[in-house]
């Protein structure tokens, strides 16, 4: 991005030139927000049964070297090589799956994730875990629109709700029989966060008690096996949507528990989630994150696999899905302006229930409430609101066996889709592992080792570039996304504007972006191709 560029975008801002926005939600939806309210709701504590939860993921841009208003009279958006990297590497977060006997016997090698602010706090949120009573990994991404709180909560919950889902009956009985006795419960997920994330306290002995409610009904059904992994999945969307607009419908004395129920119901996220057990993979997908597979073919040569469909106005699937769930009279104002009743761009997400409850419920409900408007929540009924629901949280679950050349998985939010193709982001990560291995030299060792010796091999890798290069592969899909020229390259220059852009102005150049890539251990899917 050339200097004039650069002085563009500022005198863009301050002479009010409206540029076409990449929010889900239309101005007139989002007067100024106090972003205060729903940092205060966050807590390092949790009240779940011992062991059982973890909740909640949230990252804090740094605000260091990002200007709050184009209105600042010292506006620059000069930053240097190591401001740029500790902006983009903030919330870089990665695991490597544990070896077994010398060996790694899961298919996931590791996995490597990170998030980049635009909206201030950043809507999105993240989840990654194993399944501890059952098996497998889970990955989750959720992209939340107007406000935090509801990607908040689904992040903390969903993988929950889905590994309840895939328990077998005495495992939940177990369960069932620890928490009527007061004891601790088993865990059932080991959840991997990046150090800042944090828990929300106030509500999650509600949440923990929700999902008690779930376990006891899938023991009432008195059905063994249970479900298979995609009625499991499906269930556990539909359930957790189900409970997010019952728990703001309910009773509430704790007026701090029910601002954050209104919060929560009131705004939305779309999810998507993959659950790697051995060579079974299944995406479970509402809205419009993305599911790509990067697959190395026997000539060498990389493609790609997308594995979810984006729940929108562009897609046919989608449109003759809502014109078949509501009257015929309705099919000329379902989509307008490429956005569900003119509001939305998904078509799928969990909360809105202002798209899902009748006008005379969200009434009863908001004038109950206290001070709304403060929650940042807004009183706006889209015209030609005739038949709701307008919204569902079921998703759509593809599943896929895996091969010894699918080499990765990347789930990423919108912000990253709306910069790249699903092409250019399987290059850019293939490139990646390449570039890796060019320059890892090979560490061999002479005898006896001494600390010596190994620091001269550390040098060595460092001299022959590795030290420059993103280490964390989500880094690196994310610099090039907002970074990247008409040649495809990082452009110093554009990628310090596009992080300093103040608040008031970037969301109309970027949205907040998350993406997670999952790795495979070719070894371990071939080793099961052998074995049967």
């Amino acid at each position: 991005m050339s200097r004039t560029v650069s002085s563009w975008i500022l005198s863009s801002a301050r002479s009010s030139i409206i540029l076409q926005g990449k929010g889900r939600w239309y101005s007139i939806c989002i007067p100024n927000r106090n972003k205060t309210k729903w940092k205060l709701f966050f807590s390092k504590t949790c009240p779940y049964p011992a062991g059982s939860c973890s909740l909640g993921r949230t990252f804090s841009f740094p605000k260091a070297f990002r200007h709050t208003s184009t209105e600042e009279d010292h506006f620059s958006f000069q930053l240097s090589p190591a401001q740029i990297n500790g902006i983009l590497r903030a919330g870089e977060l990665s695991h490597r799956t544990l070896a077994l006997n010398g060996r790694n016997a899961s298919s996931v090698l590791r996995f490597e994730s990170n998030q980049l602010a635009s909206n201030s706090p950043i809507e999105d949120r993240r989840s990654a875990a194993t399944c501890l009573q059952t098996a497998g990994m889970m990955f989750g991404v959720f992209d939340g629109h107007a406000g935090a709180a509801c990607a908040q909560a689904v992040s903390e919950r969903l993988l929950h709700y889905i590994a309840v889902s895939l328990m077998p009956r005495q495992s939940l009985e177990e369960i069932e029989l620890a928490v009527e006795a007061m004891k601790p419960v088993r865990p059932i997920l080991q959840w991997h966060r990046h150090p800042n994330d944090v828990e929300y306290q106030e509500i999650s002995s509600q949440y923990f008690e929700n999902l008690r409610v779930y376990w006891q009904h899938l023991l009432d059904l008195d059905t063994e096996p249970g479900f298979s992994l995609e009625e499991a999945m499906i269930c556990a969307f539909k359930r957790l949507d189900s409970d997010i607009s019952l728990e703001v419908q309910a009773p509430q004395e704790n007026e701090l528990m029910r601002n954050i129920a209104l919060q929560v119901a009131f705004s939305g996220a779309t999810a998507c989630v993959a659950h790697v057990d051995g060579v079974d993979l299944h995406v479970a997908n509402t809205g419009d994150c993305r599911a790509v597979l990067g697959v190395r073919e026997e000539d060498g040569t990389w493609s790609t696999l997308p594995l979810t469909r984006d729940h929108n106005a562009y897609d046919e699937f989608e449109i003759r899905r809502l014109k078949r769930e509501h009257p015929r009279s309705e099919e000329k104002t379902l989509f307008v302006n490429d956005r569900l009743l003119g509001i939305l761009m998904p078509s799928r997400a969990f909360g809105d229930v202002q798209l899902k409850w009748s006008k005379e419920l969200q009434h009863s409900i908001l004038e109950n409430s206290c001070d709304v408007e403060a929650l940042n929540i807004y009183q706006y009924v889209p015209p030609n609101y005739h038949t709701p629901p307008y919204l569902t949280a079921e998703p759509e679950v593809t599943y896929h066996k895996l091969r010894s050349k699918d080499k990765f998985l990347v789930i990423a939010s919108d912000g990253l889709w709306e910069m790249l193709s699903n092409e250019k982001v399987v290059k850019l990560v293939a490139g990646h592992l390449t570039e890796l291995n060019m320059q890892k030299p090979p560490l061999t060792f002479k005898k006896p080792v001494n600390l010596g010796y190994m620091h001269n091999l550390l040098l060595q890798r460092k001299s022959k570039g590795l030290a420059s290069l993103d280490q964390n592969i989500a880094t690196h899909l994310i610099r090039h996304a907002i970074g990247s020229n008409e040649y495809g390259e990082v452009d110093p220059e554009k990628l310090a504007a596009m992080l300093t852009l103040p608040e008031d102005l970037a969301r109309m150049y970027r949205d907040d972006i998350t993406v997670t890539v999952v790795y495979f251990n070719s070894e371990t899917i071939e080793d099961y191709y052998r074995n049967h």
